[in-house]
């Protein structure tokens, strides 16, 4: 499977998406800001990171990149997209899903480990993965603090539409509702604050929780992922 990684300028995590790909046994094809083009591929990856423009509020530049308007017409006809951190600020910018990113409640940027209970299997992006399962995924932010307008978040809440939620005490950014990622209303747009890429390799201290969100549109496994044991 080919997935696209698209770069932005100022992308800090594209290579990491990239090899996390790789890893997980997809093809990943680099995709570029300027071209409105996604190259045929069967699924896009908005990485985490910064991009242009985002001194102004984050997204705000990249979600009119000439990229977006292919990936807009690949999210309409149903193709899997994922934002991760920064990419989840340009989907939300870019209108593919709702809410916004705030700055963190403590005003501090953010940078650890969180356990995140999946709460939606439906999506390409947690298919693999047992209804709620518990992942432990980095996260990095200064304005990852998801918010919605009260009438949103409870529509969002019957229709299933939180994908992970923060386990209790685990809020890293005073995110609504301990919100940390959720999807468009088709489900094939994800987004989501914590860094999935960063927890694909054995090696690295972030564990390997990671690979079975790429895994899941790489390689669905209809069989429940067990929940892995929180590091100590």
């Amino acid at each position: 499977m080919r997935i696209g990684v698209i770069t932005f300028p100022g992308s800090l995590d594209d290579r990491d998406a990239r090899s996390a790909v790789e890893l997980c046994g997809g093809d990943a094809v680099e995709l570029w800001h300027a071209e409105a083009d996604t190259k045929g591929v069967d699924a896009v990856v908005l990485p985490g990171g910064f991009s242009y423009g985002d001194y102004l509020r984050c997204g705000a530049v990249a979600h009119r990149a000439k990229v977006m308007d292919a990936v807009r017409d690949f999210a309409a006809d149903g193709g899997p997209v994922l934002g991760i951190c920064n990419g989840f600020q340009i989907l939300c910018e870019s209108g593919l899903l709702p809410g916004a990113l705030l700055r963190n409640e403590s005003l501090r940027f953010t940078c650890r480990p969180v356990d995140l209970l999946v709460e939606n299997v439906t999506t390409p992006w947690t298919r693999g993965i047992g209804l709620g399962t518990t992942l432990r995924i980095p996260v990095k932010n200064g304005e990852g603090r998801y918010h919605a307008d009260a009438a949103t978040l409870d529509a969002m809440e019957r229709d299933g539409r939180v994908v992970f939620r923060y386990a209790p005490g685990q809020n890293p950014n005073g995110a609504t509702r301990d919100i940390a990622g959720v999807c468009s209303e088709a489900g094939n747009v994800v987004g989501l604050m914590p860094h999935p890429e960063h927890a694909v390799d054995p090696g690295l201290v972030g564990g390997t929780d990671g690979r079975a969100i790429f895994t899941s549109l790489l390689h669905p496994d209809p069989t429940p992922t067990p929940t892995p044991t929180p590091a100590p």
